[in-house]
């Protein structure tokens, strides 16, 4: 069906934040102002796989248009340009003519920062993120090696389908099946650790923020169904590890090894800052970001280990509410969407580390690891729900959510 040409931008504009990740209410949000700004009347629902557009014309006549819409790949830096974009055009700092124009090169040129950076960071944050969790330097080394190898199945999972659709299963399962090989080998890594530490890229934060973020704001449509696909995405992960578990006893003699840290504690604020650089990398974070979201990751990491003293539920919920008010300031500093930066403050925050953390427990019958985890996870779930309400992280100064229709067209 042909679209109206006075119609084309907004629609243009609205499967562009879709796939580039910003928030639904708040692509209902743009999509209401840029409609004003035009001089047309229109309702529009954002959901996680399609956008309807209602647009009221004279004598009470409508235009429907819904169109399919599935979420884009992961890239901060698309998602910084597009709202950046739409903005300019609300201040009619550029022209509507010029936004067209700047969509489509967003869509021709994504951003990145090479293929050999983005090794190197899949590497890093898996070896830091290791040495985060005081675990030991062989546990780092490993997990580092196989940063490595996963890398190599995603870029094979761009040119074939099957690995696509199997990816986050896929990795789990060789990160499990490669770390209980070697551990076989050298006593001091720390199996669940290790395989949590590999794929902690996959972790689907970015989802469960983006999720929590529009439960909060009650867009309870988009955020329940975008919480549902991230805790899906876990499972995958999950389900990989689990199996690598049940087979690997088949073949060799798989016990949870006594894993001494001998990692200087001091190398702990390297490590923070080495992970939040390297998920900048790979979450594509335009360069000038990356300086602010490595100083957010650091001091949201380190509130929470401040208030360690006062409970996991109190220490979360102080995290999350300095996560957002640094956020927020950056996001004043940059003019980049405030998520940019609130990603790397709640990454290590949600339920999906202690979820994994879990699995030594469960599957290897290691003592000494808490047998709430449960309640803790569910603890992590409230502290970071309770920051983002009172931290006021999703009141919109520029206007109120609009109002959503669902009109069919005459």
């Amino acid at each position: 069906m042909q679209i109206p040409e006075k119609y084309k931008f907004i629609v243009q504009l609205g499967k562009a934040l879709h796939t580039y990740g910003v928030p639904s209410y708040k692509s209902q949000i743009y999509l209401t102002e840029i409609a004003e700004k035009k001089g047309i009347k229109g309702s529009f629902m954002d959901t996680p796989t399609w956008i309807n557009y209602v647009f009221y014309e004279e004598d009470e006549q409508t235009y429907n248009y819904v169109e399919c819409v599935h979420p884009g790949d992961l890239n901060l830096g698309a998602l910084s340009r597009i709202v950046e974009i739409t903005n300019g055009v609300i201040s009619n700092a550029i022209s509507f003519e010029q936004a067209k124009v700047e969509i489509e090169r967003l869509k021709t040129a994504p951003l990145s920062y090479g293929k050999i950076l983005e090794s190197l960071a899949f590497i890093l944050s898996a070896g830091a993120f290791s040495m985060i969790l005081d675990t030991s330097w062989a546990s780092a080394i490993t997990a580092s090696f196989i940063g490595a190898i996963i890398y190599g199945i995603t870029i094979l999972a761009q040119k074939s389908g099957y690995i696509r659709s199997a990816l986050e299963s896929l990795v789990a399962f060789v990160a499990t099946v490669i770390t209980g090989l070697l551990s076989l080998h050298f006593e001091q890594i720390n199996i669940s650790m290790t395989i949590l530490a590999s794929i902690i890229v996959f972790i689907p934060g970015l989802s469960i923020t983006t999720a929590l973020e529009e439960i909060t704001s009650r867009s309870l449509v988009s955020g329940t169904a975008k919480l549902f696909d991230a805790l899906v995405s876990l499972f995958k992960q999950f389900f990989g590890v689990v199996l690598g578990l049940a087979i690997l006893p088949l073949f060799i003699d798989l016990q949870p090894n006594h894993v001494v840290n001998d990692v200087p504690e001091w190398l702990d604020y390297i490590a923070i800052i080495t992970l939040a650089l390297s998920l900048g990398i790979v979450f594509k974070v335009r360069s000038r970001d990356i300086i602010y979201c490595v100083i957010a990751g650091f001091v949201s990491f380190y509130t929470t280990t401040l208030f360690d003293f006062a409970g996991i539920l109190v220490s979360i919920f102080i995290g999350t509410i300095v996560a957002v008010s640094i956020s927020k300031l950056f996001s004043k500093i940059t003019r980049s969407p405030q998520l940019v930066f609130l990603v790397p403050g709640i990454i290590m925050l949600v339920p999906g580390s202690k979820a994994f953390i879990g699995l030594s427990s469960v599957f290897l019958g290691a003592g000494g690891v808490q047998s709430n985890m449960g309640t803790q996870v569910l603890y992590i779930f409230m502290g970071i729900i309770g920051g983002l309400i009172f931290s006021g992280s999703f009141i919109d100064s520029h206007n109120k959510r609009p109002s959503t229709k669902i009109v069919s067209q005459k």
